[in-house]
């Protein structure tokens, strides 16, 4: 493996590598899956290039025992954060708990880390909730709600020429799952520059440039084969125990034609039977579904680009600070020497 978990929390950085930070602000039941998402998306992108990945939580995201003890066990306190040294930082989005980002518990770290990045010149990936929280900060870009979630994997074109999406085919597959999403026009009014678009889930990737660009991502390229089976499986028992008020669409794209049948099936006997003994007979019923992961692929290429670029930028910084050096010591020479 190229990619090396940082579990000891401790700074170490060796010249060749890259660190990368991973804030990890899922919900408890989705964190370790989240962590092994990025490990494994890391790995398959950094080639033979050696990634340290250091994993961060906000302080302010609920938990429960289980949570609070993963996170004593492998991250680092959010204020090791504000004196580390990283090459490029990756931030999840969050369950959302208020109707008004602003609202949530978290918004003043999540702010702190964004100001963080800046101070810092870190490029920094903001995945789904942490991209709208971003936007509505840096631009007032509020995200709207859509009538019914926009799940499953959609095919989204690339939009121009980016070094982020170089040697990405015109058409790629990209899973999203998300109630709310960004006005385009809005997008691209605050000098955004969008990267992909589908026409089913809107406006995929966006980046704003700079020395260090940050990319925006509203999709979901990290998720494993699993995840939106996982997501819609939660969601079913959430509108069998009365948490949901309507009964969830199944991802679009996701399944075969056998399983689809299947949870139109079972969708009649959850409206006329609304238990969780109806779910408990439906899944121990339930076939495997035939799933297949055919987003990896780009998946792969576009954190390779980012990689790649942070490798780069790294080089030019070490180069800039060997010639100050080089040129620090020439001006002692002669001073010495005139001496």
């Amino acid at each position: 493996m190229s990619v090396v978990l940082n579990t000891d929390k401790a700074e170490g950085r060796a010249a060749d590598e890259l660190t990368i930070g991973l804030i990890n602000n899922m919900p408890d039941a989705a964190l370790e899956a989240t962590e092994q998402q990025f490990t494994s998306l890391l790995d398959a992108s950094s080639g033979r290039m050696p990634v340290r990945l250091r994993l961060f939580a906000l302080p302010d995201v609920p938990r429960g025992d289980a949570g609070r003890q993963r996170l004593e066990l492998l991250y680092s306190d959010i204020g090791e954060l504000w004196k580390s040294s990283l090459d490029g930082l990756i931030v999840t989005g969050a369950e959302p708990c208020a109707a008004d980002l602003r609202d949530e518990p978290y918004w003043a770290s999540l702010m702190h880390v964004l100001e963080w990045t800046e101070d810092n010149a870190v490029s920094a990936v903001w995945s789904c909730l942490a991209a709208h929280a971003v936007a509505l900060r840096l631009f007032g870009i509020r995200r709207r709600r859509s009538a019914e979630k926009c799940s499953g994997v959609f095919s989204c074109a690339k939009v121009g020429t980016h070094p982020l999406t170089e040697g990405m085919p015109a058409r790629f597959l990209v899973p999203h799952s998300r109630f709310n999403g960004l006005p385009e026009d809005e997008i691209g009014a605050a000098g955004f520059t969008v990267l992909a678009r589908s026409p089913e889930a809107g406006v995929d990737m966006f980046v704003k440039e700079g020395t260090s660009p940050h990319l925006f991502v509203q999709g979901h390229p990290e998720y494993d084969t699993y995840t939106l089976l996982r997501e819609y499986r939660r969601d079913i028992r959430r509108f069998l125990r009365g948490e949901l008020e309507t009964y969830p669409g199944m991802p679009r794209g996701y399944f075969d034609e056998v399983s689809a049948a299947h949870f139109r099936g079972f969708r009649e006997q959850a409206l006329a039977d609304r238990s969780e003994d109806t779910f408990k007979r439906f899944w121990a019923s339930c076939p495997e579904p035939v799933l297949s992961n055919h987003w990896r692929s780009s998946a792969t290429r576009l954190y390779k680009n980012w990689l790649s670029l942070l490798a780069m930028r790294k080089m030019a910084l070490a180069a800039t600070e060997l010639s100050l050096e080089l040129n620090d010591g020439r001006r002692d020479s002669r001073q010495a020497f005139q001496q």
